[in-house]
């Protein structure tokens, strides 16, 4: 088992008032899943994709990354873990405006202390196969949408992680390019990568093998 939540709660405290964001959630996500978290606005999805990517922690129950529970690592293990076990693919991408698309793909690998030839080479590798190879000095405001998403896939794919969580990946994509995102995702699966992808699109959902539905911070459908 990859991921397993047991009876997960998640308060956050506004002032004087406690909003429960996530209510006794129970998931399990295994090697090589394509799921989908699937929710309306202020369901709780992005809440528990933070908690499942230990982006955040729980008030209350208990979180098993690769079968050791999350409470006991120590914060430089947490921090390895979201460097080099988890990957990350936003809706607004997070590039860096002043690095090229190999400077951006490369940065996970400077945390990792790997050596600048090595990072660059790793790093142009991913770019190539997702179809990059001739911008990879181009900075992202030289970049379409598409390619600054797919800049974004390929950091996350980086360092070989065991699971990447995508949240609403194409949100501020047109629907041809949605779709190319969408299929490289698919390829992904087919190579055995672990995919986690948070949207309130039914459409984009149904491409995921496995649809876990949000609502008031509950699971009503998995």
């Amino acid at each position: 088992m990859l991921c397993k939540a047991i009876d997960i709660y998640k308060t956050y405290s506004l002032g004087k008032v406690k909003v429960e964001a996530l209510c006794g959630i129970n998931l399990e996500i295994k090697k090589n899943e394509y799921i989908s978290i699937m929710g309306p606005s202020g369901s709780g999805k992005s809440t528990l994709m933070h908690i499942l990517g230990c982006l955040d922690t729980a008030t209350s129950g208990k979180y098993y990354f690769e079968d050791r529970l999350v409470s006991e690592y120590t914060d430089i293990e947490l921090a390895r873990i979201r460097n080099s076990a988890v990957g990350f693919v936003f809706q607004n991408f997070n590039l860096l405006p002043r690095l090229s698309a190999l400077g951006n793909v490369a940065l996970p690998l400077i945390y990792a202390r790997m050596n600048k030839e090595d990072r660059e080479e790793r790093a142009r590798e991913i770019l190539n196969k997702i179809g990059l190879g001739d911008r990879i000095n181009h900075r992202p405001n030289e970049l379409s949408g598409g390619e600054c998403q797919r800049v974004a896939i390929a950091r996350a794919l980086v360092n070989n992680p065991k699971i990447i969580f995508a949240d609403e990946p194409t949100g501020n994509l047109d629907s041809k390019t949605g779709a190319e995102i969408l299929a490289f995702f698919d390829m992904l699966v087919a190579e055995g990568n672990t995919i986690v992808v948070v949207t309130h699109d039914s459409n984009i959902a149904s491409h995921a093998k496995r649809i876990i539905r949000l609502s008031d911070g509950r699971i009503v459908d998995a």
